[in-house]
């Protein structure tokens, strides 16, 4: 039995098509830059949105209408939904997808208990792999929703909710494993603080790394050899968060001897709750060799909390995948639609319109990047912006030729620095207007 009967597998049409149940830009077979588009953007649908949300908000429940889910938590329910999701994913024609081990089986009265569906359902997910093709591109755990969260887990001044946590990530590593994953993401929802008055936040650092440590000990243990990541977010639900933009993270991961098995998974609507684009967030991360994967989205600027809204914004998606070209694309990363419908379009259908839009954004978004590298003027007019720094001074303080003394020296000689340049910002942005 089908769960979108009005709806088969959605192909590319072409720019001209009128089509909206079809792509006019992600030709998956399209070459760019060598490599076939599907290669480049690795979409994956995300099973917390698509497939639990319900379009709850502050201020309501949920609207969603989604006939094949009778709103209870049996496994039975939990197994249907999962075939739903691969029936989606599938017509949708994305490789891969993401969950957290909450959405996919619900918890048990006791640890065991909720393990053993959890084994359930991933029977299933198993099984709908095979049949589909469809992969894993990472899985991970929720560890802030359940009360026991509600101080946090790896932060947690209980430390028994510490130790609950580690072995929820254990199973979680060990059924990403099962599955082929192709790595394994801890975003710390509630790894902050609200009121430093009770906080040793020299503790809870020392007790995060500690937990991201034994993670990796233990994905070295049963043979994952998947990449880890960390997801910046810098508030809500705390006042504070430890992994709060791309650079506290990257801070962190130093600190703690954690650089070499953490790569960041970046969001859109994070970087703005930030105070930051996103592509400031690919260039901090991607100029450190920690690039690794993407949660495309976007955030409503009037609205100051984390909307997950579908990304469309060429501008936006050019961006971004200027910058993932620019380090060398996201493999084994992907760009993972952690997005979700409005409440206002409840039905199953909009499912398919959201994702085939930001699908579309981000092909467009992946050739005009892919122009403006081939044309090179964007990239002659930074060269030269920065030429002075290529030979004779520049080259010499790049190489360490100078110290203060001796640099006070030349321009004592000299009297005055040489006069700067326009940096050309107008110009610049009517250029990249050209491209799209």
């Amino acid at each position: 039995m089908t769960a979108f009967p009005d709806v088969g597998r959605i192909l590319f049409e072409g720019p001209a098509s009128k089509n909206l149940l079809a792509f006019r830009y992600y030709d998956a077979d399209e070459m760019v830059e060598g490599a076939a588009m599907r290669d480049q953007l690795r979409f994956s649908v995300v099973y917390w949105h698509t497939f639990r949300g319900q379009g709850a908000d502050p201020f309501g429940p949920g609207t969603a209408l989604r006939p094949w889910d009778d709103g209870s938590e049996s496994i039975e329910n939990a197994k249907n939904r999962a075939r739903v999701a691969f029936e989606f994913i599938e017509k949708l024609g994305a490789p891969f997808y993401t969950f957290h081990d909450r959405d996919v089986a619900p918890e048990g009265s006791s640890l065991a208990e909720t393990n053993k569906n959890l084994d359930a359902v991933v029977d299933v997910l198993e099984e709908e792999q095979q049949r589909t093709g469809i992969k894993l591109l990472w899985g991970t755990a929720n560890l802030f929703s359940n009360p026991r969260y509600m101080h946090g887990a790896a932060t947690s001044p209980n430390c028994e909710a510490f130790a609950f946590a580690a072995a929820q990530v254990k199973k979680a590593i060990e059924v990403t494993y099962r599955l082929g994953g192709e790595g394994y993401t801890l975003w710390g929802g509630r790894e902050g603080y609200q009121n430093l008055w009770n906080t040793d936040m020299a503790r809870e650092l020392d007790h995060l790394a500690q937990f991201l440590h034994m993670a990796i000990d233990y994905a070295k243990e049963i043979g994952f050899t998947g990449q880890f990541y960390i997801e910046p977010k810098p508030k809500e639900p705390t006042k504070h968060q430890y992994d709060s933009d791309a650079a506290a993270c990257l801070n962190f991961l130093r600190q703690y001897d954690l650089l070499d098995h953490f790569k960041l998974n970046l969001e859109t609507n994070h970087a703005t709750l930030a105070g930051h684009t996103m592509q400031h967030e690919l260039e901090v991360a991607g100029s450190t060799g920690a690039l690794g994967s993407i949660d495309a989205n976007t955030g409503d600027l009037l609205l100051g909390w984390d909307t997950d809204q579908f990304p469309t914004d060429i501008y936006l998606t050019t961006q971004c995948m200027l910058s993932i070209l620019k380090y060398g694309g996201l493999n084994p990363g992907g760009v993972n639609f952690d997005a979700k419908v409005r409440r206002e379009s409840f039905e199953p259908i909009d499912l398919f319109y959201a994702h085939i839009g930001a699908m579309d954004a981000f092909a467009r978004g992946l050739k005009i990047a892919a122009d403006i590298r081939a044309d090179g003027r964007l990239q002659e007019l930074l060269a030269e912006r920065y030429s002075s720094w290529d030979d004779g001074l520049g080259a010499e303080i790049t190489v360490g030729k100078h110290d203060f003394a001796s640099l006070e020296k030349i321009m004592l000689d000299k009297g005055e620095a040489e006069a700067n340049r326009s940096g050309r910002q107008e110009m610049l942005e009517n250029l990249i207007n050209t491209y799209l």
